[in-house]
């Protein structure tokens, strides 16, 4: 065993590194809530004004095409997602691209709960992704841009065909304001408030292009829908969804949160700035990554390496020899152990990855704190190596 490294004495200033609901941002307090529009209805105009703000400030962030609806929904990204599967499938095969757990949710969704009779799985093992070449332009595509549980993302959209005839519904929750979404090769984008502003939990964010709002306004689904599913009307687009007129009630304490992440995102200089707060939280890990050998990062592909949900999993050689169970018991010691030190918290990595850590990474997060963090890895690691390899 090498020998055992020090105690650190610095610690992180905001050791939360949770992939969801994340960090807030740098400064956040309280009183950044103060004018939240509390005990008014959501169909007040001065609350349908500031949901309306929400929808104006998050397209100008994020570079959407003007002629692109974005709504406010409920259930966050995963009833964003639902929403759109629900809504728009059914006219033309699908291909499911699959290569961690919600993209997998996605896919058991689409089989056995909507049963469609053409569907294709395109699938990777953690830490790869799948044959993207094998995607078919003439039929709907779903997939995640970013792996939330496995730390791979999408390196780019060449792959996407820009004169698919089918949709592409992109899940983009731990996406969206920390990587550059390539909206011409999308149709349907989803995110939630939870993750790269630091927003509280609940709600989602539903973008469609026109090529959308088409097949919404042309296709009728063969099973009901619910109500908090239903995005048209008659036939016609329900546009009220799109300026402000949500389906459910929403949190106006939570929108004046999400309000005051947009305003911080825009004050730091917008995409541009927040995706360069993201990829220097990568850097900073994978300088230390290189640096040592019992740790490495579960995306094998260093382009495919995620900028937000950073996943690492352990390859000391002591642990790699040990049964299944006691790797599992090792690696939940280790995220244990940061829990109780107080300098990482719910940085286990997700229930079926493999184990490891997970590091948030996205804009709220300061390098700093992955700075002040990283000895503290070492450290425990020290310990649980102890426990289990001399065992």
């Amino acid at each position: 065993m090498a020998r055992p490294h020090p105690r650190p004495e610095r610690r992180p200033a905001n050791p939360c590194f949770s992939s969801g609901p994340c960090a807030k941002r740098p400064g956040w307090s309280l009183a950044g809530l103060e004018a939240a529009l509390l005990g008014r209805s959501h169909r007040a105009a001065p609350a349908k004004a500031r949901l309306a703000e929400v929808i104006e400030r998050s397209k100008s962030v994020l570079r959407m095409p003007p002629d692109w609806r974005l709504g406010i929904v409920p259930a966050s990204d995963t009833g964003a997602v639902e929403m759109a599967l629900w809504s728009l499938l059914g006219p033309r095969g699908v291909d499911v691209l699959a290569w961690e757990s919600f993209s997998g949710e996605w896919a058991t969704d689409i089989t056995a709960q909507l049963r469609l009779p053409d569907v294709r799985l395109l699938q990777a093992p953690y830490g790869q992704l799948p044959d993207l070449s094998q995607a078919d332009p003439a039929r709907d595509l779903v997939f995640v841009w970013n792996g939330t549980t496995s730390g791979v993302r999408l390196p780019d959209a060449g792959w996407i065909a820009a004169d698919r005839e089918g949709l592409a519904i992109c899940d983009a929750t731990s996406a969206a304001f920390a990587m550059d979404l390539d909206w011409a090769k999308l149709d349907v984008v989803t995110w939630s408030w939870q993750k790269v502003l630091g927003g509280e939990a609940a709600h989602g964010m539903l973008a469609l292009s026109p090529r959308a709002v088409a097949r919404l306004e042309g296709h009728t689904p063969s099973w009901p829908l619910p109500k908090i599913f239903r995005l048209t009307k008659g036939g016609k687009l329900i546009e009220g969804i799109f300026a402000g007129d949500t389906i459910n009630t929403p949190s106006m304490l939570c929108v004046e949160d999400a309000l005051d992440g947009l305003r911080w995102a825009e004050g730091m200089g917008g995409l541009p700035a927040l995706i360069g707060r993201s990829e220097a939280n990568l850097a900073v890990v994978a300088d230390w990554v290189a640096g040592q050998d019992r740790f490495a990062f579960l995306a094998e592909d260093a382009a495919a390496r995620s900028c937000t949900s950073i996943c690492l999993k352990v390859v000391a050689p002591w642990f790699t020899v040990l049964a299944p169970e006691k790797q599992a018991e090792a690696g939940r010691t280790l995220a244990q152990a940061l829990e109780r030190e107080g300098v990482a918290l719910d940085a286990a990595p997700y229930r079926d990855a493999p184990p490891g850590l997970r590091l948030w990474g996205g804009a709220t997060v300061e390098a700093e704190d992955l700075r002040a963090l990283l000895p503290w890895i070492d450290w425990a690691m020290d310990v649980v190596e102890a426990n289990f390899a001399l065992n």
